[in-house]
């Protein structure tokens, strides 16, 4: 069945793009469902920033959901997952299960996440990678998302993933701006 990607760098979109993608769902009997990672602990819902949200279920791993009864699939936060997430990714594909998974692309140091990387394996129908406006030089061509403290880059040291929890800032910034260890 179909995967679609959507990618890309905080603030670029993707959110409003799955909303996007599911709310008309909600006017068939097409059998949906929409997820996030436990590890996400920003949202509830998904929810865009210009104001729409849809529903989510919280689940730790994407093997939770293999045994419901549903055609499409949305992952909210992918790169939250485990990397071993891809394998039960492939198994709903198998299934005949579309299945739509947005989030970031790569880690504040600019490297790709393992269960991306492992999307991009299963061979993607479509790839949404969308761009954002770089928080330091205004430009509409953020692909990166650089993590600050007291507006200090963050090179690493880090986790992958460091949950918004108030003590660093997430910045979508492009390539000219973003800096690398």
């Amino acid at each position: 069945m179909e995967l679609i990607l959507i990618l890309g760098p905080m603030k670029s979109g993707k959110s409003f793009e799955m909303i996007s993608h599911f709310m008309p769902l909600s006017y068939t009997n097409i059998g949906f469902g929409i997820y996030q990672p436990k590890r996400n602990v920003r949202d509830e819902n998904v929810w865009s920033r210009n104001g729409f949200n849809i529903a989510a279920e919280k689940i730790i791993s994407i093997e939770e959901i293999v045994n419901e009864p549903l055609e499409v699939v949305g992952i909210d936060e992918i790169h939250m997952f485990e990397e071993k997430d891809a394998a039960t990714i492939e198994d709903l594909l198998k299934k005949g299960i579309k299945v739509v998974a947005s989030g970031l692309d790569m880690d504040y140091r600019g490297e790709m996440f393992p269960i991306v990387k492992k999307l991009f394996e299963l061979s993607p129908q479509r790839v949404d990678y969308k761009r954002a406006v770089c928080e330091l030089c205004k430009k509409p061509e953020a692909i990166y998302t650089q993590l600050y403290q007291n507006n200090i880059p963050i090179l690493g040291g880090l986790p992958p993933v460091v949950p918004e929890d108030g003590t660093y800032e997430y910045k979508p910034v492009c390539r000219h701006c973003f800096k690398k260890s």
